[in-house]
């Protein structure tokens, strides 16, 4: 995380966007109150009280999202040096009028969510939102492959060509 040392002003609102994170904190008010719960430890983040709600949210707000982008980026890439993955797919029911990109029946709209997702670090190593029509089995063309990976997969993406030229790259499916 060197890049966060080139940004002093930015170190504060970092630090409390990356215990908002690695503490699972599901809104402001939480990380507002879990904040003040620790407030000794708030020191070794660079912040010398708990951030206000209305602080955060300013915060994040003016901060630009690639940093954070940049900053998942670099911790996935770290994570990924465990290499058994599971693959599966989510399709998640929209409002047609709002997803008119993504019809999926004649009233209602889907997206479908593909992940392969890193087993023992639970990170996500890839993430494919599709409209709610294509097939689990057309993801495996635009996966990364990483020779030496173990992947699961249910029965959705059996496709023998395409499994045999994962054989062929390495990866175990």
């Amino acid at each position: 995380m060197l890049w966060v040392d080139f940004y002093p002003e930015r170190r504060m609102h970092v630090g409390k966007t990356l215990f908002a994170q690695l503490t699972w904190r599901e809104s402001l008010r939480d990380i507002e109150v879990c904040s003040a719960a620790h407030q000794t430890k708030l020191l070794h983040m660079g912040l010398r009280a708990a951030p206000a709600r209305a602080t955060l949210a300013d915060a994040l707000d003016t901060r630009d999202w690639r940093l954070y982008h940049a900053l998942a980026q670099r911790l996935i890439a770290r994570g990924r040096a465990v290499y058994a993955h599971a693959l599966d797919a989510t399709t998640i029911d929209r409002c047609l009028n709002l997803f008119d990109w993504a019809p999926f029946r004649s009233t209602k709209a889907a997206i479908t969510l593909h992940t392969l997702l890193a087993l023992r670090s639970a990170l996500p190593a890839f993430i494919h939102v599709s409209d709610g029509t294509l097939h689990d089995v057309n993801v495996l063309d635009s996966s990364p492959v990483e020779a030496g990976a173990f992947s699961a997969m249910d029965r959705g993406y059996v496709d023998f060509t395409r499994l045999f030229a994962l054989h062929r790259t390495g990866r175990f499916s």
